[in-house]
C-alpha cells in the first residue's frame, strides 16, 4: 500500500518517468570514490632513495650556509633549527692539527695537544650546555654543540693566520699582530655564540649563562696566542 502511494507520488512529481523500467541485467561499472586533495609525487620520495652524490652535495650545502651565518652573526634561527656536527668536527679536527707541533707538545708525536684541543672543545661545550639547561635554556643539547662548535671557525682562521705569520718570524711585531687577529676573532667567535644563543635563555639569567660562553672561548684563544713553533 505505502509503495503504491510511492509510486503514485512519484509519477505526480516525474510524470516523463511513469513508464521507463530498468532491467536487472545492467551491469553497474565504474568507481565511486571522494577526492580527498592532490597526491604531489614528492611525497613518495625519500632521502634512501637519492644518489650519494646528492646527498653529500646537499649536506655540504647545508654546512657552508652554517659557516656564512657565523661569518656574518645575527640573531638566527638557522643553525638550531638544522643543527648537524660535521661542522664542528672538521673545525676541531683543522683546529688540533694547526696546534700540533708546538713547544708544549711531547718530543717524539705532539699527541697531547691534539687530545687536549678535543677535550676543551668537546667537554666545554657539553659543560657549556648543561650550564644553560639548568638555568632555565630553551636549547636542546645537541643544538648547543652545534652552535658552540661552529662558532669555532672565526678562532680557527685566527690559528691559521697566526701559522702564516710565524713562518716569517716570532719577533715582537708578529706578536702584535697574532695578539690583533686573536683578540678580534676572539670577539667574533663569543658574539657570534651569543646572537644564537641569546633568544634561548631567560632574560635575567643571560649573564650567567654568557660568561662560561666567554672563558671556553678565551681558554681556545690563549692556546692559539701562545702557540710557537718547535
Amino acid at each position: 500500500m505505502a509503495a503504491a502511494e510511492g509510486s503514485g507520488a512519484g509519477g505526480t512529481l516525474f510524470p516523463g518517468l511513469a513508464d521507463v523500467s530498468i532491467s536487472q541485467d545492467i551491469p553497474v561499472e565504474g568507481e565511486i570514490t571522494v577526492p580527498v586533495g592532490s597526491h604531489s609525487p614528492d611525497e613518495d620520495y625519500s632521502t634512501l632513495d637519492e644518489p650519494v652524490k646528492d646527498t653529500i652535495m646537499r649536506d655540504l650545502k647545508a654546512v657552508g650556509k652554517k659557516f656564512v651565518h657565523v661569518m656574518y652573526p645575527r640573531k638566527s634561527s638557522a643553525l638550531l633549527r638544522d643543527w648537524d656536527l660535521w661542522g664542528p668536527l672538521v673545525l676541531c679536527v683543522s683546529l688540533a692539527l694547526m696546534l700540533q707541533g708546538g713547544s708544549a707538545d711531547s718530543k717524539d708525536d705532539g699527541g697531547p695537544q691534539f687530545a687536549e684541543v678535543f677535550v676543551i672543545i668537546w667537554f666545554g661545550a657539553v659543560v657549556i650546555t648543561l650550564n644553560s639547561k639548568l638555568l632555565g635554556g630553551t636549547i636542546s643539547f645537541f643544538q648547543s654543540l652545534c652552535v658552540l662548535g661552529y662558532c669555532v671557525m672565526p678562532l680557527t682562521v685566527a690559528m691559521l693566520v697566526c701559522r702564516l705569520v710565524l713562518l716569517a718570524g716570532a719577533g715582537t711585531v708578529s706578536f702584535i699582530i697574532r695578539l690583533i687577529v686573536v683578540g678580534a676573532m676572539f670577539a667574533w667567535s663569543t658574539l657570534a655564540s651569543t646572537a644564537f644563543l641569546a633568544d634561548s635563555q631567560p632574560p635575567n639569567r643571560k649573564a650567567l649563562v654568557v660568561y662560561p660562553i666567554f672563558l671556553f672561548y678565551f681558554v681556545i684563544s690563549w692556546m692559539i696566542l701562545t702557540f710557537t713553533p718547535q
